[in-house]
């Protein structure tokens, strides 16, 4: 069956920016219903690489396609954390996703590499053998704040994600607060527009701004050249 992908736009963008977009798409649009009274919520994300470090390149080398996995949880809880396979082949995106214990989390976060069994998912057993024959092994721990908006047509999803941060703490990953670093210049965040098909015409004119690129821009990426540590 053919993967279903989705456009995803980015845009680095000032606090000054943020502003006026806001502004702009709260008539047109709705928050999220999974934000907070700051009308936020935290996402925190374990990225995996390999021994050779070939996502980082890739994403270096601008390959298409490419694959990464993370392990991704809202607002530090422990009670679901997310596996991620994303997918990103000619400037649009594909994302799988399962569900993992806790339990299941810290195993790989500390080399025990899992059984596979016959009900898992395929994403899971992709993953469990990428992490036995490639090594795949946690890298870099992404955090930011994201102010979620939706659109039902289109099926479109306007984010600004703030306070983007890197830490190698990876033993302190279900920990309320964790020691990081920002990776932006002080006062810029990022945007991401994401549809399936279409964007919409009053979505696509609200989001015109003077000065407003798209540009190609990975958290990931940023983070792990970055990190703490210094090193790849």
């Amino acid at each position: 069956m053919a993967l279903e992908y989705r456009h995803e736009l980015k845009y680095v963008v000032s606090v000054q920016q943020i502003e006026c977009l806001r502004g702009r798409i709260q008539s047109l649009m709705l928050l999220d219903s999974h934000v907070d009274e700051k009308k936020k919520y935290n996402i925190r994300s374990i990225y995996f690489d390999d021994y050779r470090n070939t996502c980082y390149f890739e994403n270096e080398d601008g390959t298409s396609p490419r694959e990464k996995f993370r392990m991704r949880i809202y607002n530090a809880s422990k009670q679901e954390v997310h596996l991620e396979l994303k997918r990103k082949e000619r400037g649009k995106t594909h994302k799988d996703s399962c569900i993992l214990t806790q339990a299941q989390c810290l195993d790989f976060l500390r080399g025990t590499s899992l059984q596979i069994h016959q009900g898992d998912s395929a994403m899971l057993q992709k993953f469990c053998l990428k992490y036995r024959t490639e090594l795949y092994r946690p890298k870099v721990i992404v955090e930011y704040e994201r102010e979620p908006y939706v659109y039902k047509n289109g099926n479109v999803r306007v984010t600004f994600d703030t306070d983007i941060r890197s830490s190698n703490c990876i033993d302190s990953f279900f920990d309320q607060k964790i020691f990081s670093r920002p990776v932006m210049p002080s006062g810029y965040h990022l945007m991401e527009v994401k549809y399936d098909e279409y964007l919409p015409d009053p979505i696509y004119f609200s989001l015109q701004l003077d000065n407003l690129q798209q540009t190609t821009f990975s958290k990931y990426y940023l983070c792990r050249k970055y990190n703490i540590g210094g090193s790849i």
